[in-house]
């Protein structure tokens, strides 16, 4: 399952993931990952979240952080929920671009039973069709 945290920059965007990354720690029956393009919020989250800097890595493209996501899911069978702040930020990538990638990631989170959250800074209107079925409420 996917899920998209969209708004506009400044609209708590970054808040609502780490409050929900939080809440769902203590509910989780496997583990959680939360990805970031800086360490400014590693502070914020539970002790038993693990927090991933891909700055820390050679992360390109989307295609390679797909790559990566499948690392992720190979060295972690218990992988629960991926959380993905300042999506467009960790892709480097323009989201109209991004059809082919959505399409890998719903494939690969069924396969997993992964839940991905990504929080995105645009408006919901601004969001390419192809994104707006994975808006969370």
């Amino acid at each position: 399952m996917i899920e998209i945290i969209c708004g506009e920059k400044g609209t708590g965007k970054t808040k609502r993931i780490i409050s929900l990354a939080n809440g769902i720690s203590d509910q989780a029956k496997g583990s959680m990952v939360f990805i970031d393009d800086d360490n400014s919020y590693m502070y914020d989250l539970g002790y038993s979240i693990r927090f991933i800097n891909v700055t820390d890595y050679a992360l390109n493209d989307p295609d390679m952080f797909l790559g990566f996501l499948c690392g992720l899911c190979a060295s972690d069978f218990d992988l629960e929920y991926v959380f993905v702040d300042r999506f467009e930020n960790v892709i480097r990538a323009d989201l109209s671009e991004l059809g082919s990638f959505f399409e890998q990631l719903e494939a690969l989170s069924q396969q997993h039973a992964l839940h991905v959250i990504l929080s995105v800074s645009k408006g919901e209107d601004s969001l390419p069709d192809f994104m707006r079925p994975f808006i969370m409420a």
